[in-house]
């Protein structure tokens, strides 16, 4: 059976983050960092107004293949920049609750509406 992880917040409009002082205390267990993550692994990531499929597939450098949204028909491989708040504060290389996904691909950058809820599951291990 596959492992699985739901992170969801009950405010997602965390407009006071935008303040440097606040971003450096914002208490970041609300998401999840790429590099914490292993190959394979999925998530789920349903912004406002999409949702998100995604596979890691090198976590060292934040490189997954998504699907979703109205720019992602089919997989393809991007980097995760980090979130945001749609301004130049960047928590790299993580998805978070409340915060818009940046991804990088090699013709395109995409900010998505901000996020609501991430799921995560973990493919079962074969021995």
């Amino acid at each position: 059976m596959a492992d699985e992880t739901d992170i969801t917040a009950q405010d997602a409009g965390i407009k006071r983050g935008a303040m440097l002082d606040r971003w450096a205390d914002f208490d970041w267990r609300d998401g999840t960092r790429i590099d914490d993550l292993q190959p394979l692994d999925r998530l789920t990531v349903r912004t406002v107004n999409s949702t998100y499929e995604l596979v890691v597939v090198t976590p060292g450098n934040a490189e997954v293949a998504v699907r979703g949204g109205a720019f992602f028909p089919s997989f393809v491989r991007v980097h995760v920049a980090g979130s945001s708040l749609g301004g130049s504060f960047l928590k790299l290389h993580s998805i978070h609750v409340g915060f818009r996904m940046e991804l990088v691909s090699s013709t395109q950058s995409i900010v998505t509406s901000p996020v609501q809820d991430i799921s995560i599951s973990r493919p079962d291990t074969v021995m």
